[in-house]
């Protein structure tokens, strides 16, 4: 199909799914997206992986005392924004410390981008554990899963898991330049009297909003707003970006957003993805959605993740207005549908707009990262159904 037919045939689906809710895709495979959503993405040809483990990096870790391959089992699962005029992806890399996914010690690569798909990497990471207050809830396990927004003026916020092999927490980081960063601990540990310290918790999407071509956090009601969760999707503010404070009912229970359904490409978890974008027809939150074995959608593999979308009212960032019936992305290529993670993932965590496009950063079943891209002015069709 040449693009000039492609891009008609999106026009005409999306619009016929602009009156419909869910945007399910037809029984021929062929893709509808609602006129909210974003996509479809498509993988540039001959690129991807555009980042993957490498033997011969070496850092000499403060914790073990030792040198270390540190990117040499794995590199994934990661984040994206723009640093002077360039793509800059913060990836999760494993060393070899451990047999089995979680068992390795996980630290974050650096690595920049001037056309989005190639990618120039430094030798040793700008994130780890170290000897300092955050090494009891970072080690043996590390800094993983990040994802990256930036304030107006420049101040760039990580969200990432610390895993001790104990508990994993959502945890918080700044920086100015995204190679020297300050540590904050737990986003969640001040709220409630330290409630929900020692709550198993990761995957925090900031709210942002595209304002003259620039993806910027954004405030509703005065507050800065996060949507987070891995099994289900919920939600918490912040006055300053470091102490969040999580979204709950009367009963004092965490509010669910929404949840895992019976029958669908995310039947089991319901994990946020990139930062969430506010645009004219509410906010859009990308999110990964894994398959259950048993209870999910039988044209998937089992256990697979894939990629959803979901809307928000714009006014109130918790109700929930519309969500996709079908992933607009899932795994494709051989690297995709096996790695680390035996049964595939293209796990979403960084997206950024960049001349005009959208790029869409994602781990490759645990093992390497991968690139697709949406262009607004000639978008591609979405996936197709198995």
């Amino acid at each position: 199909m040449n693009h000039m037919k492609q891009s008609l045939l999106f026009i005409f689906v999306t619009t016929f799914m602009s009156c419909t809710s869910g945007g399910r895709q037809s029984e021929d495979g062929v893709g509808r997206l609602p006129d909210w959503a974003f996509g479809g993405f498509e993988r540039p040809e001959n690129v991807n992986p555009v980042i993957s483990p490498i033997d011969n990096t070496w850092f000499y870790c403060p914790l073990t005392e030792d040198s270390v391959a540190w990117e040499s089992n794995d590199t994934f699962n990661p984040a994206a924004t723009i640093y002077d005029e360039k793509i800059v992806v913060l990836y999760r890399a494993e060393d070899k410390s451990g047999i089995g996914i979680g068992r390795r010690t996980s630290r974050l690569g650096y690595a920049t981008s001037v056309d989005g798909v190639t990618f120039q990497r430094r030798s040793t990471p700008v994130f780890y554990p170290d000897n300092d207050l955050q090494k009891s809830l970072e080690w043996p396990g590390g800094c993983e899963d990040p994802r990256i927004a930036v304030t107006v003026d420049g101040l760039y916020v990580m969200m990432y898991t610390q895993w001790n092999r104990d508990i994993p927490r959502l945890a918080v980081a700044t920086s100015k330049d995204l190679v020297h960063w300050t540590k904050y601990g737990p986003a969640f540990a001040k709220a409630y009297d330290g409630k929900f310290y020692n709550m198993a918790c990761k995957s925090g999407s900031i709210l942002t909003e595209l304002i003259d071509g620039r993806q910027v956090i954004k405030k509703v009601g005065g507050k800065y707003f996060m949507y987070w969760g891995e099994e289900h999707v919920f939600a918490a503010t912040s006055e300053d970006l470091v102490n969040w404070t999580p979204i709950v009912n009367i009963d004092g229970s965490l509010k669910r957003l929404f949840s895992p359904r019976d029958g669908y490409f995310d039947s089991q978890l319901t994990e946020c993805g990139p930062p969430a974008i506010y645009t004219p027809k509410g906010i859009v939150l990308l999110y990964n959605g894994k398959n259950h074995s048993g209870k999910g959608d039988k044209r998937y593999t089992p256990n697979v993740y894939a990629a959803g979308q979901a809307l928000f009212d714009a006014n109130d960032p918790t109700h929930l207005i519309s969500r996709l019936d079908e992933p607009f992305f899932r795994p494709m290529d051989s690297f995709e549908k096996s790695g680390q993670y035996v049964d595939g993932t293209v796990f979403i965590e960084g997206m950024v707009y960049f001349k005009g496009k959208w790029y869409l950063y994602y781990g490759c079943a645990d093992s390497k990262v991968g690139v697709a891209v949406y262009d607004p002015k000639n978008p591609s069709l979405p996936d197709p159904l198995p």
